[in-house]
């Protein structure tokens, strides 16, 4: 399954409940929902339905779903097409039951400087290595849900966040300061 936490920013592909794998993403500038010309990233539980991209080559735009021939570098400049892979998402709860018909995807995007941010028109966001390398691990019905927050076990145990430190015991303290 794969876990998506949108305050982070951040994709978490789990085996049987255990993170095997993460990666910063990009979600919707505009917010979560589901509806038509909103441009929101929908959330709940969704399903890949379509892998498109096998022979793409990193930073290779997709245009309507089809390789164009042209490759784009990483971060080129005015440009901001599907580029390297799609995975096809199919909502399966109410709340993002329109995901195929919007043609929201996990792609590769030239944009990687925004990667880490809200920077897309409803999609996810990935790096092209970074989609190329879980294009290739996971399969069509793959799980995919997008929430809110990663919870905080799950961001401690991929190192998002860190545990309060331990104070160390202080043996020779500093004499105090002196004011002049």
């Amino acid at each position: 399954m794969l876990l998506i936490g949108v305050e982070d920013q951040r994709m978490v592909l789990l085996d049987r409940g255990v993170p095997i794998a993460t990666y910063p993403v990009s979600t919707s500038k505009f917010g979560l929902g589901d509806g038509f010309g909103t441009y929101r990233t929908p959330m709940g539980t969704m399903k890949i339905r379509k892998k498109i991209g096998d022979s793409v080559p990193s930073g290779g735009v997709l245009k309507s779903r089809h390789f164009t021939g042209e490759v784009l570098a990483v971060d080129a400049p005015g440009r901001d097409p599907i580029v390297t892979r799609i995975l096809w998402l199919d909502g399966t709860q109410s709340c993002n039951r329109d995901a195929f018909a919007r043609c929201i995807y996990i792609h590769g995007t030239p944009e990687e400087r925004n990667i880490g941010r809200p920077a897309s028109y409803g999609c996810i966001r990935m790096r092209s290595r970074d989609v190329i390398a879980l294009y290739n691990i996971v399969g069509v019905g793959a799980r995919v849900k997008v929430v809110p927050a990663l919870d905080e076990k799950l961001r401690l145990e991929i190192g998002l966040a860190t545990a309060q430190p331990v104070p160390l015991p202080v043996t020779n303290p500093p004499p105090p300061a002196t004011t002049f």
